[in-house]
């Protein structure tokens, strides 16, 4: 009787296989703001505007710049794929390091601080994102403020001109210590940009492009 009973029962199911859970490609596409410091430096060729003489010097403008910056990504695949952007910073700049002096006439000295102490672009972005990685470049609109001289009757302004670069940026692992939001993601930077201001208006002087490349490396948090 219990043999029989043994075997009425049913037989003993395997069990289910569960299919692992597909990951989802990284996509750039989103909202984004961060901080950057990096290096400027002076090309403008002030020397056209004096031009080479006694008592003539030119020892180059150089200098810290850092900032934040905020922007928005849209990329048209996630993973790989191509990718369109808007950005907008504001930066600090420290470069008010030239000095330049002239003697145009027998006992007429000419002496000239031509300085950016801050400037902002507001930029397109075209690149290409290798999941987490991406090559871009960018250019637009930029803006800058300072070229104090002691020319009589020329002060600070703000002058207006173009921006053009380009970078590489690098997403965390959601997976990373340093990712603190598992949801969102941090990137790295690395950009470089020729700004140009256009020139200042110093009477009877006809004053070269403020010109000036830079170099940064930043960080982003995307939401």
């Amino acid at each position: 009787m219990s043999v029989a009973n043994a075997a009425d029962l049913p037989a003993p199911m395997a069990a289910p296989v569960v299919a692992p859970v597909p990951v989802s490609a990284f996509t750039w596409t989103g909202l984004y703001f961060g901080l950057n410091a990096g290096y400027g430096w002076s090309t403008s060729d002030n020397s056209a505007a004096f031009g080479p003489g006694p008592g003539f010097t030119d020892p180059g403008t150089d200098g810290f710049v850092g900032g934040g910056q905020i922007g928005y990504n849209w990329q048209v695949t996630p993973g790989n794929g191509l990718l369109f952007g808007v950005e907008a910073d504001i930066q600090y700049a420290d470069l008010a390091n030239r000095n330049i002096v002239g003697i145009v006439a027998p006992g007429t000295v000419i002496g000239a601080t031509p300085d950016i102490d801050w400037f902002g672009t507001v930029r397109g972005r075209l690149g290409y994102a290798f999941d987490r990685f991406l090559v871009y470049g960018t250019g637009g609109f930029a803006y800058g403020g300072g070229g104090r001289t002691n020319v009589p009757g020329v002060g600070d302004d703000t002058r207006t001109g173009w921006a053009a670069g380009g970078g590489v940026e690098w997403a965390l692992p959601t997976s990373s210590f340093l990712n603190f939001f598992n949801s969102s993601a941090v990137t790295f930077k690395v950009e470089g940009l020729f700004v140009n201001l256009g020139s200042r208006s110093v009477p009877g002087i006809p004053m070269p492009d403020d010109e000036f490349a830079v170099v940064r490396a930043g960080v982003n948090y995307k939401f």
